[in-house]
């Protein structure tokens, strides 16, 4: 090496260094921030209103700053998370399950609620004359969601198993994307009846948004495994580990744990396995949407 190159070395060597050294900082600080989606399965107020206690707790938990990430329909969820746009997401179990077949099984069902266990769908009416699931043959009906499991998925099996097919014997099929909008459908004439998710049915009546002396459940549905808490393969075990305990470490006896549960719908959160959907799977593959 001669005097010249030699004397120009070192300055190089230490401004290359030096811009790794930004470049690993910067990509560091960029992973400090964990990103949360959900289906937009009800309003996106409501979802946030949902997420920002959460959020705040994951933060403490986790140690680094977590941002929910709302998206614009169930399709979108799924992408962010295989893309890894987004580092954890509320699935429902249909959802989930086309996570795990777009992914090619790289997406991983960390918890769910223990009412996730035996889940359920209630078919509401405004019309007296419904009651059962034969008197929706030539009517109009709402589901939520297409890809929405206790919207739409669950329902429609179910509807099959009693010999009513929604393609076929209903006058109309409609899709109002989110279980509020089926019950503001039904409450409204749009429709004669839709399906609902009964958690979001049982938060109306609770909070007296729907007047059920015009409005009720007619039909609900057997138990089926539902929504759950996904996260990407690729995550580190060590943290796809932490991110788990603090969900199940949430107790409805500190005044933390019972907003999240209460906002959550949640009696506490257990852990879950992919085998818990394959009944989901099953339906979707049964119905002709998987």
């Amino acid at each position: 090496m001669s005097l010249f190159q030699a004397r120009w070395a070192k300055p190089l060597i230490a401004t290359a260094l030096l811009a790794a050294a930004v470049c690993t900082q910067v990509h560091a600080q960029s992973q400090k921030v964990f990103r949360v989606t959900a289906i937009p399965d009800e309003s996106p107020t409501e979802l946030a209103r949902k997420a920002a206690p959460l959020v705040k707790y994951l933060e403490g938990k986790l140690g680094m700053k977590v941002e929910f990430t709302p998206v614009t329909d169930y399709a979108a969820s799924v992408e962010t998370l295989i893309n890894h746009k987004v580092d954890l997401a509320w699935f429902g179990g249909f959802t989930f399950v086309q996570a795990q077949a777009r992914s090619g099984g790289k997406v991983i069902p960390l918890v769910q609620r223990e009412e996730d266990e035996k889940f359920k769908s209630v078919f509401i009416t405004a019309d007296p004359a419904i009651k059962t699931l034969a008197d929706l043959k030539g009517k109009d009906v709402s589901f939520g969601a297409q890809s929405s499991t206790s919207g739409h998925l669950m329902p429609r099996s179910f509807l099959l198993q009693a010999g009513v097919d929604p393609d076929k014997d209903f006058r109309r099929v409609a899709y109002s994307g989110a279980h509020d909008a089926t019950i503001a459908a039904v409450a409204g004439g749009k429709v004669q009846a839709g399906a609902v998710n009964i958690s979001v049915w049982e938060k109306f009546v609770a909070d007296k948004k729907v007047d059920t002396s015009k409005v009720f459940v007619f039909y609900t549905t057997p138990p089926y495994y539902d929504y759950n808490w996904s996260v990407s393969a690729d995550m580190p075990a060590g943290q796809r580990a932490a991110l788990a305990q603090a969900f199940l470490s949430l107790d409805a006896s500190t005044p933390e744990g019972k907003e999240i549960l209460g906002l959550q719908r949640a009696t506490r959160f257990v852990p879950t396995r992919p085998e818990n959907y394959k009944g989901i799977e099953a339906a979707a593959k049964s119905a002709g949407l998987l």
